[in-house]
Parts: structure tokens; C-alpha cells; sequence
């Protein structure tokens, strides 16, 4: 009989947290989850879940505009901004109860408050003192907030799902995939937008290709970019917020969302008192089986600051219960994870990029297709989709596929099957395509890219 109050206590009741919570329990631990916030975390919340709801709400107005091209005249579109965040609302609502009742019904203790560590075994729960016999730490990550003169009048993309209004001219700040992607959303619903970044090029980390595509296809769009800039400073008037720019220039706007990266959520929770040892930027150390410096506690999920994503979350967690209460010794597998950015137009890439298949294999063959899908043809539309192979010369093996297009995140997750299967590029050719989609693209590409182009492209 265990002299503690459980066998596992759970700090976080995202992705991560609930999934080791109803998995350890169904594994026969007593366990608790504490969660200060809401149900679901980041991606329920004010992450995956909301931004996806809003993506699909953006694309409307385009949706409406191609319609007459094949033979449907509506009324000119109106927002109602308000209506969308009600029923927004109303959807995270539900997903929250679904979260309640899935831990109720796997037996796991919820406490809605705040928890901190006392010492490796003892935590403070809304006051309470609960002890575990073992404790796990998933409370995810936070948006980085800006230092800069003013920059208390912006927001943050946790803000941004609960705007009263629609902003007419927006500035958001940052080149990751969350400042792309809320870009193309407030330019979807009709927002003068402006992207400023301080480098060159979005996207840093993804393959070159699919950066330069979209960022061209978001300029055709009405996205306007401001490279090598930053902002210096932000002062609130009556017409809105002047934004005074590192090169001594100065704009009007609306709004400015901050969407320059996030950092792990482990402030004032006790970690350092009780021995745990985290990285410059608070992420918190673990070994492959996510167990932390301080031997009863672990930690998983964007906290450690590995792969921010939430089927990631979800796997590690899965792996850890069953390590835990079941008894197996099972690692994460982290290659070629399948992941999507849901930008206008959205990216689908699993496996490396050229820059890292170079490094990695030396001689590699590089497919590549861009080309304007069927739908667009009656519209008349620019909007280009771009398709990509990487395949290690040696072994045929493919080893990266990406896509900037329609539908890519659902094309690229058939891909990461094949991917994690090893299949090569004979294999892909030997693959009758279905005709007419723009998925058959990536089995029907069948001239590589000339070297020095290709050699070029990864500069």
C-alpha cells in the first residue's frame, strides 16, 4: 500500500497531461491531474483547435468569388465577427466537457487550481498539500511577449481568439509558422495585413522551397512583407497604434500581434527548490524515458522543448504510462514526424529538408512540380501549388516530401506512412496516381531536378 495520496500527480491537463492521466489509470494507478486554467491546453484552447476553426472561416470570401466561375452569383459576402467568436466559443466549450469527462470516466481525480512543487514527492494544490509517489510535469508553453517600448498594447495569439472585432489594419510580428498562419487568417477575413520579420525569409528550419513559395503566394494574396525590420516601439493614439520601425520608419494599425515564438511554461512552480534542472530558456531537461534530474519527477510536451506538437505530446505520454505502470522500456520515436502549417496556402512536410538530406547523404536527387491545380483553371486564378521529393541517391530511399498547396496537411499524413515505411522513389513511381487530384503529383514526378539548380536552391 503506497503511503502516498497517488501514485502519479499530473501538473497540466493538455494533450500530454490527460493522456498520461487516463492511460496511467487505466494501467491501475490512482492518479490526479491538476489544471489552473482550461481543459485541453494550448491546442483545445487557444492554439490548434481555434486557429484551424478560424483558417477555415477565412477562405469564404475566396470560396464565393470562384463560385462564379462556375456558374453561382451570390451577394457580396458580410462578417459578422462576433457571431464567429460565439460559436467558436461554444465548439471549445464542448471539446472542454468532452476533455472533464474523459478523465472522470477513466477514474482520475481532476483539481481545478494551481500547483506547485514543495519538495520531489509534496505539492501545493490550491492551497491543499497532496503527495505523489511520482509527479509529471505538462504544463506546455506560452507566447513569447515583447519588450519594446508600448508593447503592452499588443496582443498575443492567445488574444487573438477572443477579439471583439475584426481589425481593419493589422501588423504581426514574427516569421515562425504561427505569425504565417494568423497572417493569412486576418487576411482572409479582409484586414489590411503586414508581416514584419527580422530576417529574410519566413520560415526558418523549413525547406528553402516551400519557404519561398509561400511567401510568394501570400504576397498574391495581400500579404505585405517587411524584412529585416523590427519593431522599436509602439505608442497607442486616438487613431489606433503608431508603430515606429528599426529603420526610423513609422505606420498606423489597428492591432499588432506578437508571434515571435514561445517559451516553456515553467515559472513560479517550485521547480528550482525541488532540484529540477531546465536550459537557459526554462525548458525542462530530460532523459529519453522524460524523467527529469530529481528521479520521481518527469516531464514531457512543448515543456521540454522538444517537438512542439500536440500528437508529439500525445505519444510521449503514452509511452511514458506505459513505461511507468506497465512495465516496458519504450523510447519516443521522433523521425520523420508529419507536420502541417496551416498558412493560406498551408504546408504538409514530413522527413528532412535539402539543406539537412545534403548534409546528412551527401548526393541526392531533388523532384520538384509547380503547377496550377484544376479548380483554379475556370477561376482564373495565379495561386500555384508546389510539390517536392528528396530522395538519398545511394539507396532510392526517399527522404523528404513537401508541399505547399490545397489540402497539403492531408496529403502529406498518406506520405508520412510511406515515409516511416522507407519507401523509395521506385516505389513512389510504382504507385498508380488518382486522377484528377493534385496528390497524383507526388507519384508521377519523374525528372530531377538539374544538379547545379538544385545545389543552388539549398544556398
Amino acid at each position: 500500500m503506497s503511503s502516498y495520496d497517488y501514485d502519479l500527480f499530473v501538473i497540466g491537463a493538455g494533450s500530454g497531461g490527460v493522456r498520461a492521466s487516463r492511460m496511467s489509470a487505466s494501467h491501475g494507478a490512482k492518479v490526479a491531474v491538476a489544471e489552473e486554467r482550461f481543459l485541453g491546453g494550448t491546442c483545445v484552447n487557444v492554439g490548434c483547435i481555434p486557429k484551424k476553426l478560424f483558417s477555415y472561416g477565412s477562405h469564404y470570401p475566396h470560396y464565393g468569388h470562384e463560385a462564379a466561375a462556375y456558374g453561382w452569383d451570390f451577394a457580396e459576402p458580410t462578417l459578422d465577427w462576433s457571431r464567429l467568436i460565439e460559436n467558436k466559443n461554444r465548439e471549445i466549450e464542448r471539446l472542454n466537457g468532452i476533455y472533464r469527462n474523459l478523465l472522470n470516466n477513466a477514474g482520475v481525480t481532476l483539481y481545478e487550481a494551481r500547483a506547485t512543487l514543495v519538495d520531489a514527492h509534496t505539492l501545493d494544490v490550491g492551497g491543499e498539500k497532496v503527495t505523489a509517489d511520482k509527479i509529471l510535469i505538462a504544463t506546455g508553453g506560452k507566447p513569447s511577449r515583447d519588450d519594446a517600448p508600448g508593447a503592452e498594447h499588443a496582443i498575443v495569439s492567445d488574444d487573438a481568439f477572443y477579439l471583439e472585432e475584426l481589425p481593419k489594419r493589422v501588423l504581426v510580428a514574427g516569421g515562425g509558422y504561427i505569425a504565417v498562419e494568423f497572417a493569412g487568417i486576418f487576411n482572409g477575413y479582409g484586414a489590411d495585413t503586414t508581416l514584419i520579420y527580422r530576417r529574410d525569409m519566413i520560415l526558418r528550419g523549413f525547406d528553402i522551397d516551400v519557404r519561398r513559395h509561400l511567401a510568394a503566394e501570400m504576397e498574391k494574396k495581400g500579404v505585405k512583407f517587411m524584412w529585416n525590420s523590427v519593431i522599436e516601439r509602439i505608442d497607442k493614439v486616438g487613431g489606433g497604434l503608431d508603430v515606429t520601425f528599426s529603420d526610423g520608419s513609422m505606420a498606423q494599425y489597428d492591432q499588432v500581434l506578437y508571434a515571435i515564438g514561445r517559451v516553456p511554461n515553467t515559472s513560479n512552480m517550485g521547480l528550482e527548490e525541488a532540484g529540477v534542472e531546465m536550459t537557459d530558456n526554462g525548458a525542462i531537461v530530460v532523459d529519453d524515458y522524460y524523467r527529469t534530474s530529481v528521479e520521481n519527477i518527469y516531464a514531457l510536451g512543448d515543456i521540454i522543448d522538444r517537438y512542439q506538437l500536440t500528437p508529439v505530446a500525445i505519444g510521449e505520454a503514452m509511452k511514458l504510462a506505459s513505461n511507468l505502470f506497465k512495465g516496458t522500456n519504450d523510447k519516443m520515436d521522433y523521425a520523420d514526424i508529419p507536420t502541417a502549417v496551416f498558412s493560406d496556402p498551408p504546408i504538409g512536410t514530413v522527413g528532412l529538408t535539402e539543406e539537412d538530406a545534403r548534409a546528412k547523404y551527401g548526393e541526392v536527387d531533388i523532384y520538384r512540380s509547380t503547377f496550377r491545380a484544376l479548380k483554379d483553371t475556370l477561376a482564373g486564378s495565379s495561386e500555384q501549388t508546389m510539390m517536392k521529393l528528396i530522395v538519398d541517391r545511394a539507396s532510392d530511399r526517399v527522404v523528404g516530401c513537401h508541399m505547399v498547396g490545397p489540402d497539403a496537411g492531408e496529403i502529406t499524413q498518406g506520405l508520412g506512412i510511406a515515409l516511416k515505411c522507407g519507401a523509395t522513389k521506385a516505389q513512389f513511381d510504382a504507385t498508380v496516381g488518382i486522377h484528377p487530384t493534385a496528390a497524383e503529383e507526388f507519384v508521377t514526378m519523374r525528372e530531377p531536378v538539374p544538379q547545379p539548380e538544385a545545389a543552388a536552391a539549398a544556398e
